[in-house]
């Protein structure tokens, strides 16, 4: 197997607008399209960082919620790196976003923090090394 990275991260929304809104306006995420799905009453949002990499933002009629704490079997979070997590959480907090306090990854010395998205979805900003 060749595998290269990453393609996509595919995410059901509770309330498909608040989702959009935040993946786009407080992310900042570039969206690449948009489709409604008619036959699955369902929107189907791909959104890009500038590597290229993707997440799929869908709605879908009355999904179930997510564990997530206790931590659940599964996908854990999503990490997205930054240059300065201190000033990306202080860009969080101006949009209203709760952010936990940052703290010191013990193996790499970086630091990191984690908030959530509007359904509760663990993401975690982590501090690219020099």
């Amino acid at each position: 197997m060749d595998l290269h990275r990453i393609h996509h991260v595919a995410i059901i929304a509770s309330d498909y607008a608040r989702s959009k809104d935040f993946y786009t306006r407080v992310l900042g995420l570039r969206v690449v399209a948009e489709a409604y799905r008619e036959a699955r009453d369902s929107w189907k949002l791909d959104l890009a960082l500038p590597d290229g990499t993707q997440i799929e933002l869908f709605s879908f009629p009355s999904p179930p919620p997510r564990p997530s704490r206790p931590e659940a079997r599964g996908l854990r979070h999503l990490a997205f790196e930054v240059a300065d997590v201190a000033a990306s959480a202080a860009e969080l907090e101006s949009h209203g976003v709760e952010v936990e306090p940052l703290r010191v990854d013990e193996y790499t010395g970086r630091r990191f923090t984690f908030f959530a998205d509007p359904d509760g979805l663990p993401i975690e900003l982590y501090e690219a090394g020099a």
